[in-house]
């Protein structure tokens, strides 16, 4: 990942003596490097975040180490190790002891989603249930035709994906169908907190369908995309509702 250097801001910087007039002494330097390194680790943490959110670092991938980043970018060691731990802090990355950090989530709001919603699938599916039948009306009143072929393309994929047995392929297809259904609503904001959603929805998808392969074959989409395409935002809501309630009826068994 090529960082850019940002060497050159950081330095202490002073304040110099100044003679306020003839005779008078000069004024005690104050050094600003606290406000300057703040400044730093910012822009460290900024660089950092958008190599993680534009994938160049994907998840599950260890980042480089702390003194090759402090070279790449040119500032010293302390100044990397906060952005680390800031990013930690808010779910991007994890700090492993003894191995290293590796990236946990794409963007805060993913990483607060996992951190909030651990290993609890029914959390998950209740949290898709409030979005999804929402972006689902949404997007039967908003799509457009392109995205109407976007939607059945992928559940042609999903369906090859299901048939051949590749799981992981099936959870990430069907998780950006879903995503593409919220999409197609043009509404930003739901957009983007569904977005931070994708990663848990993924997992849970690959969770309930490694577990129940069976419910995974019986799970069909194709009456929600055809209620979007017919622009029935009713239908279209029932039908996301339906299965989303068939997932949570079937991990309470």
């Amino acid at each position: 990942m090529a960082l850019a250097s940002t060497a050159n801001v950081d330095q202490t910087v002073q304040l110099q003596s100044v003679n306020r007039s003839q005779g008078e002494e000069g004024i005690t330097a104050v050094p600003l490097a606290t406000t300057r390194r703040a400044g730093l680790v910012d822009q460290v943490i900024e660089q950092l975040r958008e190599a993680v959110t534009k994938g160049e670092w994907p998840i599950g991938q260890r980042i480089p180490t702390e003194p090759e980043l402090a070279t790449q970018l040119g500032v010293g060691r302390n100044t990397v190790r906060e952005a680390v731990r800031a990013l930690a802090h808010s779910g991007l990355l994890e700090v492993r002891q003894g191995d290293g950090t590796y990236v946990r989530a794409t963007s805060e709001v993913s990483g607060a989603v996992r951190r909030l919603c651990g290993s609890e699938l029914r959390e998950v599916l209740e949290v898709r249930r409030t979005l999804e039948v929402e972006g689902a009306r949404l997007a039967a009143s908003s799509r457009t035709d392109e995205e109407v072929a976007k939607l059945f393309a992928l559940l042609d994929q999903r369906d090859i994906e299901q048939s051949e047995g590749r799981w992981d392929d099936f959870a990430r297809t069907d998780a950006e169908f879903h995503f593409t259904v919220v999409h197609s609503g043009h509404n930003t904001l739901l957009t983007e907190l569904y977005r931070g959603l994708t990663e848990v929805v993924t997992a849970s998808v690959a969770a309930t369908s490694n577990k129940h392969p069976d419910n995974a074959q019986e799970i069909e989409h194709r009456g929600l995309a055809k209620a979007i395409a017919d622009r029935d935002p009713d239908r279209a809501a029932v039908e996301a509702v339906g299965f989303l309630n068939e997932l949570l009826a079937g991990i309470a068994e």
